[in-house]
């Protein structure tokens, strides 16, 4: 379940893990939604002829997950992504049971900003992929007083 968190309840250094099987259907859903029809990703002969031998799961949609695990576990869904960067450090093939963590790095109160970062390691110790990203919360509106 989605979380209005604000920002003062946010802490550093919070962290939060999580493991996902990067499955066809995942792909597929992805593939299907976003139109990226790369032969990397769909196309199994021609995936063969790279130099990762078979085909890959859209490094998208992985990163994309670091950012649902962001919303859903640690953040909430008040902050609004105004920088996002991305290091796709190895291949995550269909199948791959991924480990996710996901991390405030810096808090800045005077501008309501988050920076959070993220890694995903696969099943064989290897790292593929890391984030830096930056959220932006709102100010918090004082209530507003009924009429007498």
């Amino acid at each position: 379940m989605y979380e209005l968190k604000s920002f003062d309840r946010l802490r550093l250094g919070e962290t939060v893990s999580v493991r996902k099987t990067i499955t066809e259907a995942d792909g597929a859903l992805y593939i299907a939604a976003t139109g990226d029809f790369g032969p990397v990703h769909v196309d199994e002969s021609y995936a063969e002829t790279t130099r990762f031998g078979r085909r890959l799961a859209p490094g998208i949609l992985v990163a994309g997950i670091c950012t649902s695990v962001l919303s859903a576990e640690l953040a909430g869904t008040l902050g609004v992504s105004i920088e996002d960067r991305f290091w796709f450090t190895g291949p995550v093939f269909y199948d791959d049971t991924l480990d996710f963590k996901v991390w405030i790095a810096q808090m800045n109160p005077r501008t309501r900003s988050v920076v959070w970062q993220a890694s995903a390691t696969n099943e064989r110790g290897q790292q593929v992929l890391k984030v830096e990203a930056t959220l932006k919360f709102p100010r918090q509106r004082p209530p507003v007083e009924a009429a007498p």
